[in-house]
């Protein structure tokens, strides 16, 4: 598979396969993509990978969770501005819509849409659940090097044939995370990656998802 391929097909799945990952296929993966440029190459990434009792204990631990009283935890940043203004607010807006759509959920089924909010907290069944975090010292430069890792993994994910989720929403919760994934606390929570076989014939993981066109991101100076 060539990069333009893996970059076009890749996709958020949100349905997986009843099938384990192999180990070594998502450890070749994962060595594969410590070639993913850093400023001054410090790597300044960090990922911890649960499965089976560990990603089963943490299933748990997040249906308290879900029941707890909202601000039971303080999340580790905001992850949209606040009074997000257009075009990006449509965007959000228009995603939204097609997601739920494509599960069949409309508008007015609040509890629907609640749920399927709540399988974020499962890693949508994904046999593998994936965090990544790195030293709350690291500054926004970092951040931008901890997404061009994450992105050379989900490419890499899907040149093996399998599928993830990026997953902001467990930054909301990053005490239990840390608890159960042994991530230490001087360090940043910054996502999950729900990984996985994808299902083919679920919906929402081929439902259409514009794009902005190029000229409203990029200026060509002559």
């Amino acid at each position: 598979m060539d990069v333009s391929t893996a970059v076009a097909t890749r996709r958020s799945i949100r349905r997986f396969l009843d099938r384990p990952v192999p180990p070594p296929l998502l450890c070749e993966v994962l060595d594969k993509a410590r070639a993913a440029p850093s400023g001054g190459n410090l790597q300044p990434w960090h990922a911890a990978v649960l499965t089976g009792n560990s990603l089963a204990r943490l299933k748990q631990e997040m249906q308290a969770a879900l029941l707890a009283p909202p601000g039971s935890e303080s999340p580790e940043y905001r992850i949209y501005p606040e009074s997000l203004p257009d075009p990006w607010r449509a965007r959000r807006g228009a995603n939204g819509e097609a997601l739920y759509g494509a599960l069949g959920i409309p508008r007015e089924d609040k509890a629907g849409r609640l749920g399927q909010m709540a399988r974020n907290f499962s890693f949508f069944d994904a046999p593998v659940g994936l965090f990544v975090h790195m030293p709350r010292l690291m500054g926004p430069p970092q951040w931008a090097d901890l997404g061009l890792w994450l992105q050379t993994v989900m490419l890499l994910l899907v040149e093996a044939g399998l599928g993830s989720c990026p997953q902001e929403a467990w930054s909301a919760y990053p005490e239990r995370v840390k608890r159960v994934a042994g991530i230490p606390g001087d360090h940043l929570l910054f996502c999950g990656l729900a990984i996985g076989w994808p299902d083919p014939a679920a919906p929402v993981n081929d439902f259409p998802n514009d794009r902005a066109p190029l000229a409203d991101m990029v200026r060509f100076l002559d």
